[in-house]
């Protein structure tokens, strides 16, 4: 059976089953398979609201152009247009087209509002190559699923109602009805890998096994089917043993590893950080997890880490290093103090008994993190003691006692982020410390 809009609807209808979309978002690029699916949908006599957003990456120099022609579709299809320009970063791991590529979503998943579908024309082809370039990466099942028909994508879901589709379908219906599209240049570029794949390494297979793209899509289901069965398996011992971001490792250990390593992709996964390495993953469990315990073992990748304390797992973002605070001032109703990336914000709240002196406070304060040596008296008939000592007695993680925001007045030590104030500089009326988005410290 040829596309044509009528299948386009039913897909969409399936993929929206229990949901109720409040906008179509078409991401436009104005390439042969998102012109397609605009038309279609238009032509479909969909109900729903439609928006044609386009994306210009700058990296080409006929990017304006681009822009102009895709606008013109649009109006000739009596579509609303929406643009957007994007920079890409020249520093990224995985090379210009990941770039490109992140900066595209981000911007895609700025523009979409509750409960809108966010619609990318991606194909049967794309879905072969998908999964022969993560082949070649040594990806696990959820990359061998390739790319999934429907996701979470911020307040909504990203469909790719095409998967089904094979490019020479889609290439019938634009011939068809006339379209004209564009064609990057790049995409003939053999340096990039999915390039390669697409005019090299498809095309013979194809010779060799005619339906190859077909197949490789059903692969693709097959595995992902399997995919979604081990993340109710990492559900159920995620469940068991802890929360995605904090395990019990008496209990991860009475797994076997090959749960074990299910269990951290998801855990990773769900706490929105970068998957880890298979070399990570075994790091986790033949390294860290027998550690000893004194030794704060730590793995880390590109963006995420997972520490280990007190008989727990912690999986977490990559800490950043702490700085001196240039203008670390604490001044009444001033604004919050930024602390650093991950660390939140300080600032001053007067609301009665147990604050800082006013008088204190007036004289001015600063914001230090712990060098070392730091002491405090915390009960008004207790001794001095040590802020190494208090943090440990507390049971601080061990990686943010060096990121606690320290309150000095001059060179006195009067509060301690907001968990500890100075018995000596303690008020009937005073300011208390307000630690805004605050990051876990037990």
């Amino acid at each position: 059976m040829s596309f044509d809009p009528d299948d386009l609807l039913k897909r969409l209808q399936a993929l929206t089953s229990g949901y109720s979309p409040a906008r179509w978002i078409v991401a436009f690029s104005g390439g042969i398979d998102s012109t397609v699916l605009l038309h279609a949908i238009v032509t479909s006599n969909s109900e729903i609201p439609l928006l044609a957003m386009h994306i210009d990456h700058g990296m080409q120099t006929e990017s304006k152009s681009w822009d102009s022609h895709c606008k013109n579709v649009a109006a000739e299809l009596n579509v609303d247009y929406l643009s957007r320009k994007v920079i890409v970063s020249d520093v990224n791991e995985n090379g210009p087209e990941a770039a490109a590529r992140q900066a595209r979503y981000a911007a895609l998943l700025n523009a979409v509002q509750d409960r809108d579908c966010l619609l990318s024309g991606h194909h049967e082809n794309d879905q072969a190559e998908t999964l022969l370039l993560n082949l070649m990466r040594g990806s696990g099942p959820a990359g061998l699923a390739g790319i999934g028909a429907r996701q979470a994508f911020g307040r909504g879901l990203l469909l790719r109602p095409l998967l089904g589709i094979a490019l020479q379908e889609i290439t019938a219906y634009a011939n068809e009805h006339n379209l004209s599209w564009i064609d990057d240049p790049s995409n003939v570029d053999t340096r990039f890998d999915r390039n390669f794949l697409r005019s090299e390494i498809v095309p013979k297979l194809a010779a060799r096994w005619p339906a190859v793209s077909n197949r490789l899509r059903r692969s693709a289901e097959l595995v992902g089917e399997a995919s979604e069965l081990l993340n109710e398996l990492a559900e159920i011992d995620l469940e068991y043993c802890g929360s995605r971001d904090r395990l019990d490792i008496v209990a991860v250990t009475g797994l076997s590893h090959a749960r074990q390593r299910n269990l951290l992709r998801r855990a990773v996964r769900l706490c929105g950080l970068p998957p880890p390495p298979a070399t990570r993953l075994y790091q986790i469990i033949n390294e860290l997890i027998p550690a000893r315990e004194d030794g704060q073992p730590l793995v880390a990748w590109s963006g995420a880490e997972v520490r280990r304390y007190r008989g727990q797992l912690y999986i977490m973002a990559e800490l950043s290093e702490t700085h001196e605070l240039s203008s670390g001032k604490l001044q009444v109703r001033g604004d919050d103090l930024a602390l650093g990336p991950g660390l939140g914000s300080i600032a001053l709240t007067k609301i009665g008994a147990g604050g800082l002196d006013p008088a204190l406070v007036d004289s001015g304060l600063s914001i230090r993190f712990r060098h070392g040596g730091e002491e405090i008296r915390i009960d008004g008939e207790g001794a001095t003691r040590k802020l190494k000592k208090l943090l440990q007695e507390a049971g601080v993680l061990p990686w943010m006692r060096d990121r606690i925001p320290l309150v000095f007045a001059g060179e006195t030590l009067v509060a301690i982020g907001d968990l500890w104030v100075s018995a000596d500089h303690v008020a009937a009326n005073g300011f208390t410390i307000a630690w805004r988005d605050k990051p876990p410290l037990h």
